[in-house]
C-alpha cells in the first residue's frame, strides 16, 4: 500500500508538495520521512533516475524527472511495478500543471494544491489487484517501467552508515565488485578441482601401496 508521498526539487532538495497524511500515518512514518529528506540531499545529477531503498517494513521508491524527485513510502510487500507506475502518473500530471514553475519556486511546499491529485491517484493504487487490473486495461506501463529488475535497489543502512551513493557509477561499481567476487570464487573452485584431478591418481596409488605393505608385514 502507498502510505505517503513527497515531491522535492532535485537540484537543492526544496520540498515542493506532499500528501496530507493522518496523525496515525505521520507517527508511524516519522522516521521514514526523515530518511526521505536524507535521500533528497543525496540526489546528484548522476543519481539513478529510479531507485528503491528498503528500510525495515517499508520501501522508499523514488523517480527523478525534469529536476523533480517523486518519492513514495510504501509497504515492503507492495509491488515495485505499481509503486513506479504511481510515481509515473504523478510526474506526468505535475509536469503539465506546474512544470514551468518548478525552477522559480522559492518557498517550501509551493505546490500544496497538488495534494488533491496525489490523494485521488493514491486511492486507485491502494488495492494491488484493482491497480493491476487498471494498469493492464489501460496499458499505461511502458517497457522501462515493466522491467523492474533494472531499478537499483539499496538498503537504508548502506546510506546511513556506509555513506553509499545513489549515483549510477556507484551502482555499476557495486555490481562489478559482486560479479568479480563471483568469478574469483569460481576460479578458486576450478583450481581446486584441477588439483584433485591431477593428484587423485597419485594419492590413490600411494594409499594402495600403504594397504599392501600393511597387509604383507602386519
Amino acid at each position: 500500500m502507498v502510505r505517503s508521498t513527497i515531491l522535492a526539487r532535485a537540484s537543492d532538495a526544496l520540498p515542493l508538495a506532499a500528501s496530507v497524511d493522518d496523525e496515525q500515518t505521520e507517527t508511524a512514518l516519522q522516521e521514514h520521512k526523515q530518511q526521505a529528506k536524507l535521500i533528497f540531499r543525496r540526489i546528484t545529477p548522476n543519481s539513478e533516475p529510479r531507485c528503491s531503498i528498503e528500510s525495515g517494513t517499508y520501501t522508499l521508491h523514488y523517480l527523478i524527472t525534469n529536476n523533480v524527485v517523486y518519492l513514495t513510502i510504501a509497504e515492503k510487500s507492495y509491488p515495485r511495478k505499481l509503486a513506479f507506475s504511481y510515481l509515473d502518473e504523478l510526474s506526468k500530471e505535475f509536469e503539465i500543471t506546474y512544470g514551468p514553475k518548478v525552477e522559480t519556486a522559492r518557498k517550501p511546499y509551493a505546490f500544496v494544491g497538488f495534494d488533491n491529485f496525489m490523494s485521488k491517484t493514491a486511492r486507485l493504487y491502494q488495492d494491488t489487484r484493482t491497480a493491476s487490473a487498471a494498469e493492464d486495461s489501460m496499458g499505461r506501463l511502458n517497457g522501462e517501467l515493466q522491467d523492474v529488475t533494472r531499478i537499483m535497489t539499496k538498503n537504508m543502512e548502506e546510506l546511513l552508515w556506509r555513506g553509499d551513493s545513489l549515483d549510477k557509477m556507484s551502482h555499476l561499481s557495486t555490481s562489478l565488485r559482486s560479479e568479480s567476487e563471483k568469478y574469483r570464487k569460481a576460479a578458486r573452485q576450478i583450481n581446486v578441482n584441477a588439483m584433485l584431478r591431477q593428484w587423485a591418481p597419485v594419492g590413490g596409488l600411494g594409499l594402495l601401496f600403504i594397504i599392501i605393505i600393511w597387509w604383507k608385514f602386519f
